[in-house]
């Protein structure tokens, strides 16, 4: 006969957390204080998600942030960690958005994020400004354009929820985001005050992951090329 001994509590309890899926701690850590700054906390448009950043201020102007997505009880780290608080904008059905995120007087990069599993998550490798700026210089037209030296930034245009009807387009509801390129260099003629480029567009296929220029804004792209402030 076959003697059956009952495992001891101790043992009954590891095996029964050895089974359990680990619940990882959610939140910010605790050295990170929730800004009360109004114009920094955003909702998407079903309200299931609202975007909080946090603050950490080490001193000697080493200061962090931190953005995380509030799902009900569930946050989400919105990574990059940076040195500024962002802007953020959904698309109309509340899965994709993308972060405005200042990186020095006059800069700012863009990171696009899309809901994954309920939660967001990074939808690009490479920050989505590092891409159209990538888009930017291997265009023919483009591609002896001198690098630029500073005030270097990508922009989101306004109109994302609403398929950028205000700009006189007819594109469908949340398939693409209209990104705008500038910035200037530090030579330039005496008798120009500023120079560089101008607010270049281009157009980001949510769908397909790929940039490309409608006829559209061929006019103001090559004004673009040629922007610069006369003293």
């Amino acid at each position: 006969m076959t003697a059956f001994c009952r495992p001891a509590p101790w043992l009954a309890l590891v095996l029964t957390l050895a089974a359990s899926p680990a619940v990882a701690a959610s939140g910010p850590p605790p050295d990170y204080i929730l800004t009360n700054n109004a114009g920094l906390a955003f909702t998407s448009p079903d309200g299931a998600t609202r975007i909080e950043q946090y603050m950490k201020d080490g001193g000697d102007w080493d200061v962090k942030w931190q953005a995380w997505a509030r799902r009900g009880e569930q946050m989400t780290e919105l990574k990059p960690e940076q040195g500024y608080g962002a802007g953020f904008r959904f698309t109309s059905d509340s899965q994709w958005l993308v972060r405005m995120q200042k990186t020095g007087s006059g800069e700012q990069d863009l990171f696009l994020y899309h809901v994954e599993k309920g939660a967001f998550a990074s939808a690009t490798k490479k920050p989505l400004s590092n891409l159209a700026w990538a888009y930017f210089y291997g265009r023919p037209e483009t591609k002896k354009f001198a690098k630029l030296d500073f005030h270097i930034s990508a922009n989101l245009m306004e109109g994302t929820e609403e398929a950028y009807r205000s700009l006189g387009m007819d594109w469908p509801n949340n398939r693409y985001l209209v990104i705008s390129l500038s910035g200037e260099y530090d030579n330039h003629p005496k008798n120009v005050a500023m120079k560089g480029l101008g607010g270049w567009r281009c157009r980001y296929d949510l769908e397909t992951g790929k940039f490309d220029v409608p006829e559209t804004f061929a006019k103001k792209n090559a004004e673009a090329l040629r922007w610069e402030i006369r003293r």
